[in-house]
């Protein structure tokens, strides 16, 4: 009884001491390009899925009205386009996140156009709360209920024929261009100097343009 005791109680201090030993020496994936934890997906998905089953608001108080769809459009590129993407224009870096963030208006999963295949309700949930470790924020503090309504009642309606006006909306490209650098030379870094720091043209600000 003693000599099981006593190995209880080894392993009781073994593995916390191993776990410990192992994040602080070891490589756990840490970086969005190491491959992830055994069923870290499903650890995440299934409370994620199970919580949003239980919160999600069952009907949408608004109607996908011409008004809310364009109004949901202008805050989409304001708020989700640079992760998310615009119609034909996927992110530069949604694909190099991770996890990856969904390209709302391009066609996965057996041809379902981002989340069309929500209801409203959950796509209305995410926006409002986030999604802890995935980099998509809590828009509560940001957008008010009828704008979250919005977004959300837009993206429901992602495989359906838009109006011209939003479907235009949401094919322009963001006003992302990078400032005017000088040429980056090819082959390995190169240390910068204060002049040609200081030969660099002044971002031009905003009220500028």
């Amino acid at each position: 009884m003693k000599s099981f005791l006593a190995g209880l109680l080894l392993g009781l201090i073994a593995l916390p001491a191993a776990g410990y030993l192992w994040l602080h020496f070891g490589h756990p994936p840490v970086a969005v390009t190491d491959s992830s934890f055994p069923f870290e997906r499903d650890i995440v998905r299934m409370p994620l899925h199970a919580r949003i089953d239980r919160e999600l608001p069952k009907t949408a108080p608004l109607e996908p009205s011409q008004t809310n769809l364009e109004a949901g459009a202008h805050i989409y590129r304001q708020q989700c386009a640079s992760c998310h993407g615009l119609y034909g224009r996927p992110a530069d870096f949604g694909a190099h996140m991770y996890p990856h963030a969904p390209q709302l208006w391009a066609p996965h999963r057996n041809g379902i156009v981002g989340v069309s295949d929500d209801p409203p309700g959950e796509t209305y949930w995410k926006v409002s709360n986030g999604i802890r470790l995935t980099g998509m924020p809590s828009f509560s503090k940001v957008l008010n209920e009828t704008q979250m309504w919005q977004v959300s009642v837009l993206l429901a309606n992602a495989d359906k024929p838009l109006p011209v006006d939003v479907l235009s909306l949401l094919k322009q490209p963001l006003d992302l261009d990078p400032p005017n650098l000088p040429p980056v030379p090819e082959g390995p870094p190169q240390t910068i100097t204060s002049q040609q720091i200081n030969a660099m043209p002044s971002p031009v600000p905003p009220d500028a343009k």
